[in-house]
């Protein structure tokens, strides 16, 4: 079994922010928007290196979308920064109407998903922002684990036609994959091989999958951990090929049970190889104001449920 460890944390917005920085040195049509967050969505370096690319648009985001759709029609290729909430939420029919509906060249890049925003709260977390994403036709959907991927996959949907979104977060968490990886739109990662169940996990739930999987390894359960970062398109074969082999799932994400990856999976398996699955993810409620950590503690977001839920699938082969 293949051990993963860390050096160090970071968050995975610094991987956006210096995916962007990299990204301005090499294209002149990539141009930055953001509204009113620029701190936040570590962009201003973006801004320091090319401010005649980057358009402070406040707190007006609708109206972002709006110039990021208009922006692409001369060639331009748009990221726009906001928290989650307010990049899809608030802005949905935008989207929808600006952005997807034409094909237009935008790439959504959304901070502070899900509950580890934190001591925000419940106004400003989002858990149903994957499925509003993915429901929409044409979407990529991407949501990082850690720092390094954050920053390779800002980098690689700048060649990808077509609207993006891309999810990250806000707290510092392990960095474990590698500096130098290639990332792949609709390629799933398996990063530890197993016999006995799958875990498919995407965002901040890879680590806790991972170590989960030590966990369950020393208790003599063998778990396949694959990390999905592109919810759509979904890597299909990598799932059904694992689960072939192990014959139960448990799906693991930082979003509402409801609408995300682990209803992509059952989607996948109901149609492909019925299959018993587990889901670890907020079970349709909205969050709470607390500490990154005591909200993934009280949401069962971590790698003791990710255990439970692997031997309660286990059980029902």
């Amino acid at each position: 079994m293949k051990n993963y460890t860390f050096t160090e944390k970071k968050d995975t917005r610094s991987g956006f922010g210096d995916g962007l920085t990299e990204l301005g040195l090499k294209n002149e049509n990539i141009v930055a928007l953001c509204a009113d967050l620029t701190g936040s969505l570590k962009m201003n370096d973006f801004k320091k290196n090319h401010p005649e690319r980057f358009y402070q648009i406040g707190i007006a985001e609708a109206n972002m979308m709006g110039i990021a759709a208009g922006l692409t029609i001369g060639g331009k290729i748009p990221f726009t920064g906001t928290f989650a909430n307010f990049s899809t939420g608030r802005v949905y029919d935008q989207i929808r109407q600006s952005i997807a509906y034409s094909g237009k060249n935008v790439k959504i890049c959304a901070s502070h998903a899900g509950i580890t925003l934190g001591e925000d709260g419940a106004t400003h977390q989002i858990l149903e922002d994957i499925g509003m994403m993915k429901m929409l036709p044409g979407m990529t959907v991407i949501n990082t684990c850690d720092y390094n991927q954050t920053k390779a996959a800002t980098i690689a949907i700048a060649d990808h036609m077509g609207p993006v979104y891309l999810r990250f977060g806000r707290p510092k968490v392990p960095v474990f994959t590698d500096a130098d990886q290639k990332f792949i739109i609709g390629k799933g990662v398996k990063m530890t091989e197993g016999d006995d169940v799958t875990i498919i996990a995407t965002g901040h739930l890879v680590w806790e999958a991972l170590e989960a999987s030590k966990v369950l390894f020393d208790q003599g359960i063998s778990a396949e951990v694959i990390n999905i970062h592109s919810i759509k398109p979904l890597d299909s074969e990598i799932i059904l090929k694992s689960v072939h082999k192990t014959k139960c799932v448990v799906s693991a994400e930082e979003h509402n049970y409801m609408g995300g990856l682990g209803e992509s999976v059952s989607r996948l398996l109901s149609l492909n190889n019925p299959t018993p699955q587990e889901f670890v993810a907020t079970q349709d409620t909205f969050g709470e104001s607390g500490t990154p950590a005591q909200l993934m503690e009280k949401y069962g977001l971590n790698a003791e449920k990710i255990i439970e839920k692997a031997k309660l699938v286990i059980s029902r082969k």
